[in-house]
């Protein structure tokens, strides 16, 4: 799930970008001063990268066990200005906190249980046993 992480957030900060270039500075060139050069190198790489992002986020979703809701959320937000930084620093705390979690519950510690001592030696031998069933 790391690694699905790591392509949301560039996916995010790169599209994000984007759109904030778009916006705040193609946008008013192009109806201001009749220049719409960085609306024409901004806003067809944003598209592009979108459709991109979707499939991250979707990727990342389907990983994280992400309701539709927040999926839908996640994916909307890359198309408001500044919006899709706020979604990713979400994004990025939910799976960092389920991260943690699986990390804490895979790394819990193990009781121990005497054996039976061994025939001659009047030792008793100790065997890990797991405090909770493994799956």
């Amino acid at each position: 799930m790391r690694n699905a992480l790591l392509r949301y957030r560039v996916m995010a900060y790169l599209v994000g970008t984007l759109l904030v270039v778009l916006t705040c500075v193609g946008l008013p060139l192009k109806y201001f001063y009749d220049d719409d050069r960085v609306v024409l190198w901004t806003a067809i790489p944003h598209g592009w990268l979108y459709m991109v992002l979707l499939i991250t986020a979707f990727d990342l979703g389907r990983r994280a066990k992400w309701s539709l809701w927040r999926l839908l959320a996640i994916a909307l937000a890359g198309t408001v200005p500044f919006l899709s930084f706020v979604a990713e620093r979400s994004a990025t705390r939910d799976v960092r906190e389920k991260l943690a979690r699986a990390e804490a519950a895979t790394s819990a510690p193990i009781a121990s249980v005497p054996l039976p001592a061994a025939e001659g030696d009047g030792t008793a031998a100790v065997a890990p046993v797991p405090d909770r069933p493994t799956v």
